[in-house]
């Protein structure tokens, strides 16, 4: 868990995302479907957001970063569907090894979940 004032992220395993947290208010949150890939367990990034009241912050690159970290800790390989966590790994290149493209099988996964 990391810690920026009050701001903390925690992971929520059952929910499949990483919420940022002010106290006990969830203001962000990086949303992930698990995916078993062909040679490795896959977390598919699809959405990552921050209340608009907590903007200009750093705070969605505080989250990335800790949900990103996190993936990486349990043994998963990313999948940057989410526009922001694709930005993100463009601008952090240390993460690159632990990132694959996304394919086709993969944006079939998620057309097939209710978000």
């Amino acid at each position: 868990m990391e810690t920026e004032s009050d701001i903390t992220v925690r992971h929520n395993a059952d929910g499949h995302r990483y919420e940022l947290l002010d106290g006990d208010a969830v203001i962000g949150e990086a949303r992930y479907l698990p995916f078993d890939g062909a040679d490795e367990p896959q977390r598919i990034f699809y959405h990552t957001t921050v209340d608009d009241a907590y903007s200009g912050q750093g705070l969605a690159s505080t989250l990335s970063r800790v949900a990103l970290d996190g993936t990486i800790a349990d043994g998963k390989t990313i999948v940057p569907v989410c526009p922001y966590i694709k930005s993100w790994l463009g601008k952090h290149d240390d993460y690159q090894p632990h990132a694959t493209a996304v394919r086709p099988t993969h944006l079939q996964a998620l057309s097939g979940m209710n978000r």
